[in-house]
């Protein structure tokens, strides 16, 4: 386990501690970080853009409303956003049937929902893919809400996600995990506590700076730290 906090959990008041854990789906539950980038990039190549997958890579957590732009500036989104995002769909579907849960996904929300907290499941993706992740993961009886595409105008790093998956709950003191930088500009907008798993690829420092307060190395190491992430 890594991570940046400082001082103790020590005792804190019952009311003032968290009672929600918003969790990120894609890249931080089920391993898709690496299928969506290249499916991206297919995308992007069918308009004869080709961008190299690192640059992609460092944009996944971002909605398909936000990257395209992200990656090719406005006049791509102006000329072909629509289809764009649309290929990337085309692209991503046929890859569903290789993704897996994390090692330890399940048992995190499990734990979670034992201990008595809200849980959201906060996806930005398309409802079928989210209906996939559910399954995969076996939350449908642990999560009590989750969100899609549907919900939102803004995707990350807009906070719009982080609200609704709140709003779903009437959470009153959220906690945010999620495994990119996108996530924690997301959730610091709306003054919502992020901590993140290097499971998307970026670096410890990367989601420091970005506003993480700790960073695990996998999902087990997360779940052995609750008492410190939901001690407020």
């Amino acid at each position: 386990m890594g991570g940046a906090t400082s001082g103790h959990p020590g005792a804190v008041p019952a009311e003032t501690r968290p009672d929600t854990a918003v969790l990120d789906v894609d890249g931080t539950l089920v391993d898709t970080n690496y299928q969506h980038a290249l499916a991206w990039y297919r995308a992007f190549r069918r308009y004869d853009i080709t961008l190299p997958l690192w640059r992609i890579h460092r944009t996944i957590g971002m909605g398909g409303d936000q990257l395209v732009g992200a990656l090719g500036g406005d006049r791509v989104e102006a000329e072909h956003g629509d289809e764009l995002r649309a290929a990337w769909a085309e692209e991503f579907d046929p890859m569903l049937g290789e993704l897996c849960p994390f090692d330890g996904a399940h048992a995190l929300l499990a734990e979670i929902h034992r201990r008595g907290f809200k849980l959201v499941l906060a996806s930005s993706g398309k409802a079928k893919h989210v209906d996939r992740y559910l399954d995969l993961l076996g939350a449908r009886d642990l999560a009590d809400a989750w969100t899609t595409s549907d919900d939102v105008e803004q995707t990350k790093p807009a906070p719009d996600l982080v609200e609704v998956a709140v709003g779903k709950v009437e959470g009153a003191r959220p906690v945010m995990v999620g495994d990119s930088t996108w996530d924690c500009v997301a959730a610091g907008k709306l003054g919502v506590p992020t901590y993140c798993l290097r499971t998307g690829g970026f670096s410890i420092d990367e989601l420091v700076e970005a506003g993480a307060r700790r960073v695990y190395e996998s999902l087990p190491a997360l779940q052995a730290d609750l008492d410190r992430v939901f001690s407020g």
